[in-house]
C-alpha cells in the first residue's frame, strides 16, 4: 500500500475520530461532575439531530437558526433529565443511575423514530459534497470541517473548566459532600453538565446527520464514544482528544487495509477491541486518574 493512501486514510480517520470524540466529551463531562457514566449520549446525539431536522424541514427555519435552536432545546432536555430522573438517584447505588441512563438510551432510540418515521432524514448544513484534493490525497470535506468543529468544542470545554463555573464543577467532581458544606449548589452544577453534554451530542448528531442522514443509527455513536472515553480516561477531556485521533485512525486503517482481505466488518470490531484491551491493561485510560482504595 502506497504512502499517499495511508496518509489519506489517516487524515480522514483523525477527522472522523474527532467527531466521535465530541460525543465522548459529553460522557466525560458528566462523569467528571457527577461520577455517573452516561450511556444515553448516543441517543441524545440522535435526538438533537432530529430536533434540528424538525426546525429546518418541518418548521422551515434556515439551518443557521435551526442548529442553535436545536442546541438550546437540547440543553433544556439535558437539564430536565438531570432534574426529573438523575436527581432521584441520589442515595441509590451507582449502578442504578447508570442503568437509568441506559434506559433513557433505549427509550429515545425507539421513541424518536417512532414519532417521526424510520426513514432516513436528509439534513443540509451547507457543506459541499466535493472532496478536497491535495495531490494524490482526497480529504472528505464534511469530515474535515466536522473534525475541526469538534476539536474546537472539546478545547473550549477544557478551557471552560478554568472558568468560575468550571472550577465549581471541578469541586463538585472532587467531593460533592464538601461542596455542599461550603454552599455550592451541587445539583445546579450537575444540571449544567448534563445540558452542556446534550449540546455536544447535538452538534455531533448534526455533523454525522449531514454525513449519513438522520435516523436511529446515529445512537450507535455511543459505542465509539465509549471506546474513546475509556481509552482517554473517563475523567480526562485532554485524553478524549488523544483517544479520538487514535480510535479514528485505527478504524480508518483497519477499513482500508483489513477489509479488502476479509471482506468487510473490521470497523465494527475496532471500538469493542479497544474497550476490552483498555479495561484489561489500563482501566483508568491514558490520562485518567487512577483511584486506589483500601479494601
Amino acid at each position: 500500500m502506497d504512502s499517499a493512501l495511508l496518509l489519506e486514510l489517516s487524515i480522514n480517520g483523525a477527522c472522523t475520530g474527532m467527531m466521535y470524540a465530541l460525543v465522548a466529551a459529553g460522557i466525560v463531562l458528566i462523569y467528571k461532575t457527577s461520577g455517573v457514566a452516561n450511556l444515553a449520549q448516543g441517543a441524545l446525539a440522535m435526538t438533537g439531530a432530529y430536533v434540528a431536522w424538525i426546525a429546518s424541514t418541518l418548521v422551515g427555519l434556515p439551518m443557521w437558526i435551526g442548529a442553535p435552536l436545536a442546541a438550546l432545546v437540547m440543553f433544556g432536555v439535558g437539564a430536565l433529565i438531570e432534574r426529573l430522573a438523575m436527581r432521584r438517584m441520589i442515595g441509590q447505588p451507582l449502578i442504578m443511575a447508570i442503568m437509568l441512563t441506559m434506559g433513557l438510551e433505549i427509550m429515545l432510540r425507539g421513541v424518536m423514530p417512532g414519532l417521526l418515521g424510520g426513514t432516513v432524514k436528509k439534513i443540509d448544513i451547507g457543506i459541499p459534497n466535493a472532496p478536497i484534493i491535495a495531490g494524490d490525497i482526497l480529504i472528505n470535506r464534511t469530515l474535515l470541517i466536522g473534525g475541526g468543529v469538534s476539536f474546537a468544542m472539546i478545547v473550549a470545554s477544557i478551557l471552560f473548566f478554568n472558568s468560575r463555573l468550571g472550577v465549581v464543577m471541578r469541586a463538585v467532581s472532587d467531593d460533592q459532600t464538601a461542596s455542599w458544606s461550603v454552599g455550592i449548589r451541587v445539583e445546579r452544577a450537575i444540571a449544567v453538565a448534563w445540558g452542556l453534554s446534550a449540546v455536544m451530542a447535538t452538534t455531533a448528531g448534526l455533523l454525522w446527520g449531514a454525513t449519513q442522514g438522520v435516523d436511529w443509527s446515529l445512537s450507535l455513536l455511543l459505542v465509539k464514544a465509549l471506546a474513546i472515553a475509556i481509552l482517554g480516561g473517563l475523567d480526562s477531556l485532554p485524553g478524549v482528544l488523544i483517544a479520538g485521533v487514535a480510535v479514528g485512525v485505527i478504524e480508518s486503517l483497519a477499513t482500508g487495509i483489513i477489509d479488502p482481505v476479509i471482506g468487510g466488518g473490521s470497523r465494527e470490531v475496532v471500538a469493542s477491541a479497544i474497550i476490552l484491551a483498555t479495561l484489561l491493561v489500563r482501566p483508568h485510560g491514558l490520562l485518567g486518574r487512577e483511584h486506589i482504595e483500601r479494601v
